[in-house]
């Protein structure tokens, strides 16, 4: 008999990715009405694909928003590229969606959080020694520093101030 173990927590990390990735396929024309996207990744996951300058700014995790400013989104099973304006210089970003952490629709009012497997991260230069970041880019470029709690370690973003009032 074999001591085979059905991995739940696994299957449902998929399966949530799955709407990511589905919300993304429909995006590729655009996004339709109000809704926009924060996406939050691990910069140091390994097939994360992003300009030094961005990963020195963000060399833990980073949330990035597509809305109005993004090109050339692409979407597969197992990655999504997308280009973003990072104060006025288009960047290619490649993403494992293995490495998102966060997925939102504030229009939407739904937000999904995905477990983070960091035990295969790679040690970039500046490693743990150095100081680490949370911060937010959006698509057009503008960097939001981070907030107390970003400072403190924390993965948990509050996009309250995004919410219609």
């Amino acid at each position: 008999m074999s001591k085979m173990v059905l991995r739940y927590d696994k299957m449902v990390e998929d399966a949530l990715r799955g709407v990511l990735r589905e919300a993304l396929n429909a995006s590729l024309e655009g996004l339709p009405g109000d809704h926009h996207f924060y996406i939050t990744f691990r910069t140091r996951h390994p097939g994360v694909d992003v300009a030094d300058s961005i990963r020195a700014r963000y060399p833990d995790e980073m949330t990035i928003v597509l809305q109005h400013q993004y090109w050339g989104l692409e979407v597969t099973p197992d990655w999504f590229e997308v280009t973003l304006s990072f104060n006025r210089m288009n960047q290619r970003l490649h993403i494992p969606f293995a490495a998102v952490t966060a997925f939102a629709d504030p229009s939407a009012k739904f937000g999904l959080q995905f477990q983070a497997d960091t035990s295969i991260e790679v040690e970039l230069p500046g490693g743990p020694g150095e100081s680490q970041s949370t911060g937010k880019a959006d698509a057009a470029g503008a960097a939001e520093p981070p907030t107390e709690a970003g400072e403190a370690g924390a993965q948990v973003i509050t996009l309250d101030a995004f919410r219609k009032k």
